[in-house]
């Protein structure tokens, strides 16, 4: 797994962190407490749920926390002549079809807003091409060929 990020993606994992541990989990906290001074907890639904949620965000915290640890910011190319990390990637496939990528790292993946990570077929396959040429991109129904159309260090109109 790519330990790679934007620093807009950093900065959404720290935001995310944040709120989880200042915001989130001390509401909880608070409300698992009330629950727990209410008597029997063994039918108390609030209590019940106030924990389970609990283990979800100390999951969550944990997870970050060791993400954050290991993560290395990377400045996309300005003029990208070749295919890297950050860069907009714009290809067409056999059926004229065009497509266009930001390829990032495995935290920041948002395929609705374009962006796919550098470690996905399609990254790796796109990874390290140039203009105009050809890229086998590996899927379950076998490959497809692409021809690459645009590569930009921000993203095209």
């Amino acid at each position: 797994m790519t330990n790679l990020i934007s620093a807009e993606g950093l900065k959404k994992l720290c935001e995310e962190y944040d709120q989880l541990w200042k915001v989130e989990r001390p509401k909880i906290v608070q409300g698992v407490a009330d629950a727990a001074a209410e008597g029997d907890r063994s039918e108390n639904a609030e209590y019940i749920y106030g924990k389970k949620r609990l283990r979800e965000i100390d999951r969550k915290l944990k997870h970050l926390g060791s993400r954050l640890k290991v993560l290395k910011t990377a400045v996309p190319p300005v003029n990208p002549k070749v295919v890297s990390f950050g860069c907009w990637v714009s290809y067409e496939d056999e059926e004229g079809e065009e497509r266009c990528y930001q390829l990032v790292g495995p935290d920041e993946i948002d395929v609705g807003s374009g962006r796919i990570s550098i470690d996905s077929p399609v990254g790796q396959a796109l990874l390290h091409k140039k203009l105009d040429d050809e890229a086998t991109i590996r899927k379950p129904g076998g490959e497809s060929v692409v021809y690459i159309t645009g590569i930009s260090g921000t993203r095209p109109a």
